[in-house]
C-alpha cells in the first residue's frame, strides 16, 4: 500500500504530464503549508481556492515572461501566504 506522500507525488506528476508540464518543479508540502495558512486563517474553503488562484498567477505571470516559472511560483506562493496569514475575517470578533 502506498503512503499518501508517495500517492500524492504520483498524483503531482500525473497532473504535470497530462498538462505537458513535465520541466515544472512543485513542491508538495509547499503547496499542502500555504493550504493549510489559508484553512486556518481564513475558513476551510479557502484552501482550495487560494492554491488555485495562486497557481493561476504564477502560470500567468511565467506565460508572459514577467518572471521564471520557479520566480513566478515562489512569488504567487508568497503573495497568497502573506494575505492569508494577514486575514481578518470581518465574520469574527477580534475583541
Amino acid at each position: 500500500m502506498k503512503s499518501q506522500e508517495e500517492t500524492l507525488e504520483e498524483w503531482c506528476r500525473s497532473l504535470l504530464q497530462a498538462y505537458e508540464l513535465e520541466d515544472v518543479e512543485i513542491d508538495i508540502n509547499d503547496v499542502l503549508s500555504l493550504a493549510g495558512v489559508a484553512a486556518h486563517s481564513v475558513v476551510r474553503p479557502a484552501a482550495p481556492l487560494t492554491t488555485f488562484i495562486a497557481g493561476f498567477a504564477a502560470g500567468l505571470a511565467a506565460g508572459s515572461g514577467q518572471a521564471t516559472k520557479s520566480a513566478s511560483m515562489d512569488a504567487a506562493m508568497g503573495l497568497a501566504r502573506t494575505l492569508a496569514k494577514d486575514y481578518t475575517n470581518p465574520g469574527t470578533d477580534a475583541g
